[in-house]
């Protein structure tokens, strides 16, 4: 089984982990309701993600994404220098967007290593953005690009997951979740790579 299948494999894991507390979290709160009884032992739904449980599984994900990610060390080390990145930035956002995987294709329809969305990938002369030369190279332009137009590591990394139009429009790194938790994921990897 490849990394890439693994760590796919484990995430879906936890996620179920994850439910499954939060289905059992519900089921005694409808106790509670329908008894009056408090169950002391429960957890509170919205801290699941802070229990010992959930960060072992968490960095246990991390682990091997960046396993995932280490097998195109070669590619990666090749693009930063070519686009005077940190190649610790590119394996984190590497690790962020795919884990590693070069036949990632997420809902939206961004594609590869480092999920470019279709148009993206054209407009930097991307033809297979499942190709993980390509798709590197690519990613790699686009993120100096952003880097340039924005300023700072942190507003780059927003445009490449909300766009660069949300971030100049909320004049900073958009107030959505998934961005917000995105930049945060990306700067903590980067961080620990470094």
């Amino acid at each position: 089984m490849s990394s890439e299948d693994k760590t796919g494999k484990t995430a879906m894991r936890i996620e179920s982990l994850i439910n499954v507390q939060q289905r059992i979290a519900e089921i005694e709160d409808r106790i509670e309701e329908l008894t009056g009884r408090v169950q002391e032992h429960a957890p509170d739904p919205s801290r699941l993600w802070q229990t010992p449980f959930a960060v072992r599984l968490q960095q246990a994900v991390q682990r091997q994404q960046t396993a995932g990610v280490s097998q195109w060390e070669p590619i990666i080390q090749e693009a930063a220098a070519e686009y005077g990145l940190d190649p610790a930035l590119l394996r984190a956002v590497i690790a962020q967007e795919s884990g590693g995987n070069p036949l990632a294709r997420s809902s939206a329809g961004a594609m590869g290593l480092m999920q470019l969305m279709p148009a993206t990938a054209e407009s930097l002369g991307v033809t297979d953005p499942y190709d993980p030369r390509q798709n590197i190279f690519g990613g790699a332009r686009y993120l100096r690009g952003l880097l340039d137009r924005m300023g700072s590591v942190e507003l780059a990394l927003a445009a490449y997951n909300a766009g660069p139009g949300a971030v100049r429009r909320f004049g900073g790194i958009p107030p959505f979740p998934e961005t917000r938790n995105y930049v945060a994921s990306v700067m903590s990897r980067w961080s620990r790579e470094q």
